[in-house]
């Protein structure tokens, strides 16, 4: 008995080790709401907005972001507590907003229902809404604990999702604001033609890629409906993200349109969008034709800023590039990649190019005169008589000119010879604005900014126009009427280079947009090729002028013509 004693002493303590240890309990978050009803975007707008805080959140620490569309699904607070808590994802904090609604005039009368308006409608909306008005709203709460809400201003820490509308308006958000938001979870998403959500497909493979991470899901049995089909369209965008190298992950799946499927991939979802965090998902690097002309490594460079509106780059025969500050009335020359001013007063100069004689030939507006400046900063008059916008001079020194302010609607393209004499060649564009030639200099490119076209003309040997086309088919955002084309340059492989609204379009020969490449302050007017071997694109981009080194050369129109290699039709 006494050698067993011990033994039976030790028995309860090694029962009480083998057993499970108890898993510690996962901390609850809370959840607030309010009504938000101060929105300038979405004037005369209610809509409630569903705030959950994770109890990890200290009050002090800015938190990451989720937004969901249509309020906030009873999944989302218990998948972020358990995934916060096994440092899956971090402390986020998730704001769930319904769409807004303008509350009717009186009881027999129907109230406005903005959510197709704000969820399908592409566009930067509901973006500005969300960053300049509801979020900080949502900073103006506190949560349990007397808890300061701050939320991160970082777009690698934010994230946002939806179903449906919501999941398109989710989408939209990230791809027009990828500084703001890089993370997207989508289920059912409507990428069909209800407020043009169809083209995304297309936009995902001409842009030059951003840096955003998307999650879709959908089923088989989704609608088909007269907007379309969404089951297709939801694969269409899965491939259009792959094709242009972005991080996409999908669960496809037999279900319908339903929005409580996603609360099965949701959990998973979440964790791949915010793998790696805190870095930002990394840009593909798109299709073949951005691959070949822009260089991964090479992004956008400020030359200068703070001017009043900036226009008219011009390159000379060194590759020295000129731009005007039309609003000061003064030309800078770019020197060792900075501004310095070159010309205090450039009577308004506005388009301008250089011509074969190396002069600097510029629509000066405040005198309605073509002026030609010589190195010294000395002008002599080349045309007078009418108010050009931009020009183009040839290697034989005749000069192409539009002119879009006499005739309100009715522009005039001016041809004007080495001589200095000048002749109408063509009228009819609601808005002449940028011009150029081909490299072999036979056709004449005119830019009409009021519409979506880039006009085509064979040139005649008296300077004359023929075989005027609309040919350049250009995209325009959802939110412009127009594209706002502007400055028009080639390049030595015969590609069209198109300043506008959404960004550079780069046109192959066959008058087709095969990428669209924006620029940092969502702003150009022209373009110029520009550097010692005619590969930098100096940009005009409203108060800021930028610079991005690219594969391609440009097509000086100074130079002796010559023909490009066909295109591939």
């Amino acid at each position: 008995m006494r050698r067993l004693l011990p033994l039976l002493l030790l028995a309860p303590t090694l029962a009480l080790a083998d057993e499970p240890k108890q898993p510690e309990p996962v901390p609850k978050g809370t959840t607030f709401s309010f009504n938000f009803n101060k929105s300038k975007v979405f004037p005369g707008t209610t809509r409630n907005v569903t705030v959950f805080v994770p109890a990890q959140y200290d009050g002090k620490t800015p938190a990451c972001v989720y937004v969901n569309q249509d309020g906030l699904p009873g999944y989302v607070g218990p998948t972020f507590e358990k995934l916060i808590a096994a440092k899956e994802m971090p402390v986020t904090i998730a704001i769930g907003v319904t769409p807004g609604v303008v509350p009717a005039a009186n009881k027999d009368a129907l109230a406005r229902f903005n959510r197709s308006y704000e969820y399908d409608g592409l566009g930067d909306a509901y973006a500005r809404m969300l960053l300049d008005e509801l979020l900080p709203e949502v900073e103006t709460k506190t949560a349990s604990g007397d808890r300061k809400i701050i939320l991160s201003k970082k777009g690698a820490d934010r994230a946002i999702g939806g179903a449906s509308s919501g999941a398109i308006c989710a989408f939209t958000v990230a791809w027009e604001r990828p500084d703001a938001f890089t993370r997207v979870f989508s289920t059912i998403g409507t990428y069909v033609g209800l407020r043009g959500g169809d083209i995304y497909p297309t936009l995902i493979r001409k842009f030059e890629p951003k840096p955003i991470r998307v999650f879709l899901q959908d089923g088989s049995k989704d609608l088909n409906i007269y907007g379309g089909d969404w089951w297709m369209a939801n694969q269409t965008m899965q491939r259009a993200l792959v094709f242009g190298g972005y991080e996409v992950k999908h669960e496809w799946n037999d279900g319908g349109h339903d929005g409580g499927l996603a609360a099965k991939p949701f959990p998973e979802a979440t964790k791949w969008l915010w793998k790696d965090w805190p870095e930002a998902p990394k840009a593909g690097e798109g299709s073949s034709q951005l691959k070949e002309i822009l260089i991964p490594s090479e992004g956008w460079k400020l030359v200068g800023e703070g001017y009043k509106f900036t226009e008219g780059p011009a390159t000379n025969a060194k590759g020295e590039v000129f731009y005007n500050d039309v609003g000061a009335a003064k030309t800078y020359k770019v020197v060792d990649g900075k501004p310095v001013e070159w010309l205090a007063d450039s009577k308004r100069g506005d388009g301008q190019r250089f011509g074969p004689d190396g002069k600097l030939y510029a629509n000066a507006a405040g005198v309605n005169k073509i002026l030609a400046w010589d190195a010294e900063g000395k002008a002599t008059e080349f045309a007078a008589g009418f108010k050009g916008n931009d020009l183009v001079v040839l290697n034989s020194g005749a000069i192409y000119d539009t002119d879009p302010f006499e005739t309100p609607g009715n522009s005039k393209v001016y041809y004007i010879s080495p001589k200095g004499e000048k002749k109408v060649v063509d009228t009819g564009l609601k808005f002449a604005n940028g011009i150029t030639v081909s490299p072999d200099q036979t056709l004449l490119y005119v830019a009409d900014s009021r519409t979506h076209w880039v006009y085509s003309y064979s040139i005649q040997a008296d300077g004359t126009l023929a075989n005027k086309q609309k040919y350049y088919h250009l995209y325009v955002h959802d939110r412009d009427d127009d594209s706002g084309a502007d400055g028009l340059r080639a390049d030595r492989d015969g590609r069209l280079w198109v300043a506008t609204k959404a960004g550079l379009q780069v046109c192959d020969q066959a008058g087709r947009v095969n990428g669209i490449i924006p620029t940092p302050n969502g702003k150009v007017s022209n373009l110029t090729f520009g550097g010692e071997n005619m590969d930098v694109i100096y940009a005009t981009c409203g108060e800021k002028v930028y610079s991005r080194k690219v594969k391609v050369k440009g097509a000086n129109a100074f130079e002796k013509p010559f023909k490009p290699t066909a295109p591939r039709l």
